[in-house]
């Protein structure tokens, strides 16, 4: 009867270890690594590849991306990009970013550098210049980004604190 009292609670010990393994293992926050492409000679490109969810459970690409080019000056772009019908993007507005303590930054639309070979951008995917603001959003705390749309209503994106220091990472030198 003790034998089986100490293999029973045993056997609950273990499988409780188990199960708090999987759990943490499933909940984990994916960590991506940097990607580095070369485009061109001597042009590197460093990607954040995130994807997120917005308000209605849609999902947006988010690629976050540093370009240097031989002679020039490197850039930080953030490119958002949802599924065609997710949304009607205006590219006349800048993104709003929002953290949880109610600070708010605006990154200016540059879409029309992405889509620098058609005649009009993408209503499903703009691009935003970071670079300027990267360095001001805070560590640790998550961010909200609004991207304002042609029929008025907002898309809401929530952008976690590991992805915010993913995204800072970009600034490091290469």
């Amino acid at each position: 009867m003790k034998n089986t009292l100490r293999f029973i609670g045993s056997a609950l010990l273990l499988g409780m270890l188990v199960l708090m393994v999987i759990i943490n293992v499933a909940i984990a926050p994916a960590q991506a690594a940097l990607r580095q492409l070369e485009e061109a000679p001597g042009q590197m490109v460093y990607q954040s590849r995130q994807t997120l969810k917005d308000q209605q459970g849609n999902r947006w690409q988010a690629i976050a991306f540093k370009r240097i080019r031989p002679g020039d000056t490197e850039v930080i772009y953030l490119r958002l990009v949802g599924f065609p019908g997710t949304a009607e993007l205006d590219h006349s507005q800048p993104l709003t970013l929002t953290n949880s303590l109610g600070k708010t930054w605006t990154a200016i639309d540059i879409s029309q550098e992405m889509f620098a070979d058609k005649p009009q951008a993408e209503l499903n995917a703009a691009e935003y210049d970071l670079q300027p603001i990267l360095m001001q959003l805070e560590l640790g705390i998550p961010l909200q980004l609004s991207l304002p749309t042609l029929d008025q209503a907002e898309i809401t994106l929530n952008v976690s604190p590991e992805v915010v220091e993913e995204w800072q990472s970009l600034s490091e030198p290469t």
